[in-house]
């Protein structure tokens, strides 16, 4: 007979949960493993809440198991450490984002690119730690991770609007360094202005680039050009003005999860120009072949970072003044915070007062 949540580690541990595919999220207490040798414990003192967290409590991509404690965007404070942990002390501010485990082993781990890896651990839900057991996310009082998983936080970047960063930070700064728009002077796209969007415009004008942000909805313009000091704006349904911006991107980062045409965004990039899919959309692309043969275009896709990539970028956020607008809130606003989100009420993260916010009973 399998052991429950609270019983199944000697640890025991406190947070908010979903239990079936309603979504809503209540108090649970379960447990974490005792701290081993290359493992480091912290208090959680931020977590982001990403879209994907409810995606997962109502098992809307079929892989959750319930209870699940969603939370991949967690910042923190060193508790203890194991013995051969060498990167951390106990004080040490750290990060913890979307994965805790991976084979270590296999040729993208080899190159840094656990986010690739076969046998990846989601930080929550969906495949079981190494031991068997389920992994538990943020949205609790605190964590345990193998060292190679855990993040240095930069002395001077803030931890609640940082914290969304280990998501959305990552997701858009690790398609623009590899498919090579991290110059000065490119010319970028950003499809889509919410918890991603944002983020991208910040990262891609940290880069140097300018920005060209679409959305459906003229009334963002003003938050684009003023608020996020994007270069211009561009009504995606307007006719006119996608066929003025024709052929003058080197390309974008296209952060919508809702189906949208991929053809009239083909038409705005230059030769050799690339489209790049960082949102999830239900339905299949529609893509006319003759529109990436006529310009030698690239339609292609990235996934968050692996976790040296994912230092390289805390470091750059830090450098360069880029964090997330974000709306603090306390745990138990959680449920409402989810239910906004889904509607776009939110400019443009949540991020959870964890430890604030959260008292084990």
């Amino acid at each position: 007979m399998a052991k429950s949540p609270e019983t199944e580690h000697p640890i025991k541990a406190y947070g908010y949960a979903a239990r079936d595919t309603s979504g809503v999220l209540s108090p649970l207490t379960f447990s974490r493993r005792a701290t081993g040798d290359k493992d480091v414990r912290f208090k959680v003192l931020y977590c982001g809440i990403c879209h994907s967290d409810l995606h997962f409590a109502k098992n809307e991509w079929g892989m959750t198991t319930y209870p699940i404690t969603p939370g991949h965007e967690i910042v923190g404070v060193v508790t203890e450490v194991g013995s051969e942990v060498e990167k951390f002390k106990i004080g040490d501010k750290v990060g913890v984002g979307c994965l805790v485990g991976s084979c270590k082993s296999c040729e993208s781990c080899s190159s840094d690119l656990e986010n690739y890896c076969d046998k990846q651990i989601y930080t929550y839900g969906g495949l079981p730690y190494h031991d068997g057991t389920l992994t538990y996310g943020g949205y609790s009082d605190h964590m345990v991770a193998d060292e190679h998983f855990v993040l240095r936080w930069p002395e001077n970047l803030p931890l609640d609007s940082g914290a969304p960063l280990l998501c959305a930070g990552i997701t858009t700064y690790s398609p623009l360094r590899y498919y090579g728009l991290d110059k000065p002077g490119m010319k970028v796209g950003v499809v889509g202005l919410g918890g991603l969007g944002h983020v991208a415009i910040k990262m891609a004008k940290a880069f140097g680039a300018e920005v060209t942000v679409f959305s459906t909805s003229p009334a963002k313009k003003e938050e684009a050009l003023e608020g996020l000091k994007a270069d211009h704006f561009i009504v995606s349904k307007d006719t006119e003005q996608m066929q003025a911006a024709a052929s003058s991107l080197d390309g974008i980062i296209d952060t919508v999860s809702a189906n949208h045409p991929i053809a009239p965004l083909l038409s705005v990039l230059k030769p050799h120009g690339k489209l790049i899919l960082v949102g999830v959309p239900e339905k299949p692309l529609e893509i006319a072949a003759f529109s990436l043969i006529m310009g030698r275009k690239v339609v292609a896709g990235s996934a968050i970072g692996g976790l040296k990539e994912t230092q390289e970028m805390l470091d750059f956020a830090a450098e360069h003044g880029v964090t997330a607008d974000i709306e603090l809130i306390s745990i138990d606003y959680v449920n409402t915070a989810m239910d906004r989100m889904l509607k776009s009420d939110v400019r443009y993260r949540f991020v959870i007062d964890v430890a604030n916010s959260l008292e084990a009973p």
